[in-house]
């Protein structure tokens, strides 16, 4: 860290000024501010690194934004220290951050931190000490890995025109429904290898942990080791900083990483992609809650580089992407589809109900019964996805069915186990005495059925084959491929050697009754993550929908048309107003402040203001929708109140949401 002594302190001969983004979360104070740069200093404080300053009498952190000649103030107070000589804050990085701060209603100051990992003096240290190795985008310095074969997508009609862009140094930008099955993985691999080729960089997203894991394989496999690095928060502080500075100093041409690398600084960045777009660990949870696809998609527009947004399943804004004309969407032809798409069929609809009537009911009906004693037989793996994790989530009485509540905070109860005691899922607290209020009934029975009350049944059911949980206490990333059940939640699905002989999706219901815009797109998601672990039909697979097979997404499931169903909900959404047709913020307090913002904000021409609804405890929430043309408007407005009552100091906060995932 470079100090100076206040008395020996004079202008720096050279760009006196430097604009200074002070790390303070106050919306009214979301600007640059100048201040002088000692000469002293001069050599350190170049664009990018850390500072400290003097702001409001406390020294606070910052981050050098540029070195300009002039200010316009008069009188300046100089920098107090340079906090390391490392520009840990790209240029590109920096400008991406303002705009996406604009975009979302949010400070610079909020989105810098998400951008810029806390720094780790010792591996810092370790960083300078390093020589600086050649340029690893320049083919002439480095042993590149093969150039990509167009083969490697043959099975899309556009795919291997995507990747001859690619590897010409063109941008060309996608949105990709992935086949049954698909190494997903191994595509992305081929596609960032094409632009590598060309000279330029990559930056992918994925959703979680496993994911990243399958991506961290396939790129060592296809580029070589040392090509790539990864960030995740969950690397810890020391590794995150390692990866981070490796990609500052480009020693690396590719990043990867969980949403905590939308903001990685990549040299010569040629592509961006992100794969499960619709997953919601791709929404940031902290201010100003930007979600990865909009931020690399931004970075794409900014960067002028190319873009990949790829799943099994497609959601409304990738739609909206094809239907514009900014992406073009690389799909397989219908007898690829075929042959790849194991036999989907569900249990609720007409010819299934006249064989067998309490399929209607049954949370097993006996085709799924009989798909999964076949596939056991033929020594196979079965897959059961039950949304709900645990034993019985949700009770009520036996007798009267009235839902069991906790006496002490009205929660659900729910039991950990066929002994246990039913325990509140709110509180926590043990109601071993519990009594009906409706009726007195003692006896309880499930209303929900979890993941481990499932094992258990299918145990009984199939004695003598291996029954394995993946779930939210342990996350299987891979089974054998031999006979044995899997009892997963949605996400959590493993992958089988050679695919599952079978994969029954119980409890649909609740996935589609849930109060929520996405429901019908979740569940689909949902869906067709688990069905695309299954063998193509030509092998034996099999997947069991337990659901009415007219519904929209159940239809979407039984033709693995993706594209149809997110047709038909951008259609939807368009003539009811709701994203991503229209732009809507969301504004969530008290009922006295969240007024006060919305009496502050000038909010443009045609804006719709919606609500009240209630939110949690005693807060509540308005909507505010106006139409894509108009949405910088709409944040611009909700930040400029922001600032108005952080500036008068007003104590009740107000949370502003551009386009969030929930808005009920």
């Amino acid at each position: 860290m470079t100090t100076t002594r206040r008395d020996d302190r004079r202008p720096a001969d050279g760009s006196p000024v430097a604009r200074v983004c002070v790390d303070v979360p106050l919306a009214h104070l979301d600007r640059p501010f100048d201040y002088l740069v000692p000469q002293a200093l001069s050599a350190d404080a170049v664009p990018g690194v850390r500072v400290k300053v003097r702001f409001a009498g406390q020294l606070v952190d910052g981050w050098l934004l540029e070195r300009t000649e002039r200010s316009e103030h008069p009188r300046l107070a100089y920098l107090d220290k340079v906090v390391s000589p490392v520009p840990v804050l790209a240029p590109e990085v920096a400008r991406l951050a303002r705009v996406v701060a604009d975009r979302y209603a949010g400070s610079l100051a909020d989105v810098l931190r998400l951008a810029v990992p806390p720094r780790h003096a010792r591996v810092e240290k370790e960083a300078l000490t390093q020589a600086t190795p050649a340029d690893p985008t320049d083919p002439a310095e480095t042993d590149p890995a093969a150039p990509p074969e167009p083969e490697d997508w043959r099975d899309y009609p556009a795919g291997p025109a995507l990747l001859r862009a690619l590897a010409d140094g063109r941008s060309p930008r996608a949105v990709w429904s992935a086949l049954p099955g698909e190494d997903w993985a191994g595509r992305y691999a081929t596609a960032v290898a094409a632009t590598v080729a060309a000279g330029r960089g990559a930056l992918v997203v994925v959703a979680d942990g496993r994911d990243l894991d399958r991506l961290d394989a396939a790129l060592t496999a296809r580029l070589g080791a040392g090509r790539h690095v990864c960030l995740s928060a969950a690397l810890g502080p020391a590794r995150r900083y390692r990866a981070f500075l490796t990609a500052r100093r480009g020693h690396v041409p590719v990043v990867i990483g969980t949403r905590a690398a939308m903001f990685a600084p990549v040299d010569r960045l040629g592509l961006v992609a992100i794969w499960d777009d619709g997953d919601d660990l791709h929404a940031e949870p902290r201010a100003p809650y930007p979600h990865a696809r909009e931020v690399l998609l931004t970075r794409a527009q900014l960067a002028e580089a190319g873009a990949l947004v790829g799943g099994y399943a497609r959601t409304a804004e990738g739609q909206l992407l094809v239907e514009t004309g900014w992406a073009r969407e690389v799909v397989a032809d219908r007898a690829v589809l075929r042959a790849r798409t194991p036999a989907i069929v569900p249990t609720g609809d007409d010819p299934q109900l006249a064989r067998d009537p309490g399929a209607a009911t049954a949370r097993l009906p006996s085709l799924a019964w009989t798909a999964a004693r076949e596939a056991l037989r033929a020594d196979a793996p079965v897959l059961v996805q039950v949304p709900r994790r645990g034993y019985l989530p949700s009770v009520a009485c036996a007798d009267c069915r009235t839902p069991a509540r906790c006496p002490h905070c009205a929660g659900p109860l729910a039991l950990p186990s066929a002994g246990g005691s039913p325990a509140c899922r709110w509180c926590a607290r043990i109601a071993a005495a519990y009594a009906c209020p409706q009726c007195g009934g003692r006896r309880l029975r499930a209303s929900v059925t979890g993941a481990r009350r499932t094992a258990e049944e299918l145990g009984r059911a199939f004695p003598g084959v291996p029954v394995r949980t993946s779930g939210r206490e342990e996350v299987l990333a891979d089974v054998p491929g031999g006979a044995g059940l899997v009892i997963a939640t949605p996400g959590a699905e493993p992958v089988a050697t050679g695919g599952y002989g079978a994969v029954l999706l119980l409890d649909t219901w609740a996935l589609l009754t849930r109060a929520d815009l996405r429901a019908g797109e979740e569940a689909l998601r949902r869906w067709t993550g688990a069905a695309a672990l299954a063998r193509p039909a030509a092998h034996g697979g099999r997947v069991v929908v337990v659901a009415d097979g007219a519904l929209a997404p159940v239809q979407a499931l039984l033709r693995w048309d993706a594209g149809w169903f997110a047709a038909r909900e951008l259609a939807e959404r368009r003539e009811l107003g709701f994203p991503p047709a229209m732009r809507m913020a969301s504004v969530t307090g008290l009922p006295v402040a969240v007024a006060d913002l919305l009496a502050q904000a000038r909010l443009p021409e045609g804006a719709e203001v919606l609500g009240p609804v209630p939110a949690d405890g005693e807060r509540e929430r308005m909507l505010v929708r106006v139409p894509r043309g108009r949405a910088g408007d709409m944040a611009g407005a909700l930040h400029e109140a922001a600032g108005v009552r952080s500036a008068r100091k007003a104590t009740e906060p107000v949370r502003v949401q551009v386009d969030p995932l929930a808005l009920f």
